[in-house]
């Protein structure tokens, strides 16, 4: 079940909105030092890249925070899963560095991502580019700001492509594209194509069906804070530190826009 308000309140968020905002600040410093500079690289899994980068910044992060909240959980792209977090209420969900493909590539559109969850809920997300100096904070209740301006997702429910980003095969499913027409460029960072719905930068990011709870969880508050929707195609809600991080396709977009987006979606499901 999700953590009542008062519960919220009990566990802290003024200090642990601050603590966020400090370490995120610090872990982005720690990667821009590093950034194009030569890195020892590895693939993880099957495909994915990391360097040494990713590590020195988780390695940071979680220093900061497991010694300021020992008692929350911890997940993270970069450590190895313990499951003692789905014993706990609060839980810090970590991606060091999202998009590590653009950071090696040299380009700018990576960031640091960190939400602190609630019983399956974020309640405080923050997503940092430090290439460009764009810092969205959220805090559950208290709205969205952009390097401390409020913001939000921009209005309406009209389609316009240009202003849409994702895998293109997906969008293309919504109908009424034009030849002409073109999607926003790829935005290598989820979180970051994400939370561009919350500056309204993007009419609707959509993400493929090979995300985890580091890729969104901070996105989803910031988007949900800024007067937007980030759900299921069906319109589901997504609940984050359960024991399997995995997610399906998503779509993020101001309300009404994601409301005419889903309502397609369901009456033309992708099988």
């Amino acid at each position: 079940m999700p953590v009542a308000d008062s519960d919220i309140a009990g566990a802290n968020l003024t200090r642990d909105a601050a603590l966020l905002a400090d370490v995120v600040r610090e872990a982005g410093a720690l990667a821009l030092s590093l950034f194009r500079t030569e890195l020892k690289t590895w693939i993880k899994g099957k495909t994915s890249p990391v360097s040494e980068a990713d590590i020195a910044v988780n390695d940071l992060i979680e220093a900061r925070l497991r010694a300021a909240t020992p008692g929350y959980g911890w997940l993270s792209e970069e450590s190895a899963d313990d499951s003692a977090r789905l014993g706990k209420s609060m839980t810090w969900i970590v991606d060091p560095i999202d998009g590590t493909r653009a950071y090696l590539a040299r380009q700018d559109d990576w960031s640091v991502s960190i939400a602190l969850v609630a019983d399956g809920l974020p309640v405080l997300g923050a997503v940092f580019a430090p290439a460009s100096d764009e810092f969205f904070f959220a805090t559950r209740g208290q709205g969205t700001v952009l390097n401390g301006a409020p913001i939000a997702a921009a209005p309406g429910a009209e389609i316009h492509f240009p202003k849409i980003a994702g895998p293109k095969p997906l969008v293309e499913r919504l109908g009424g594209m034009r030849d002409d027409e073109s999607l926003y460029p790829r935005i290598g960072s989820l979180a970051l194509r994400l939370v561009r719905v919350a500056e309204g930068r993007l009419d609707a990011a959509f993400a493929g069906g090979n995300s985890r709870d580091w890729d969104l969880a901070a996105a989803d508050l910031i988007v949900h804070e800024a007067g937007g929707e980030m759900t299921s195609l069906a319109g589901e809600r997504l609940v984050y530190n359960q024991a399997d991080v995995r997610h399906g396709l998503l779509v993020a977009a101001g309300r009404a826009r994601h409301a005419h987006i889903v309502k397609h979606f369901r009456e033309n499901p992708i099988l």
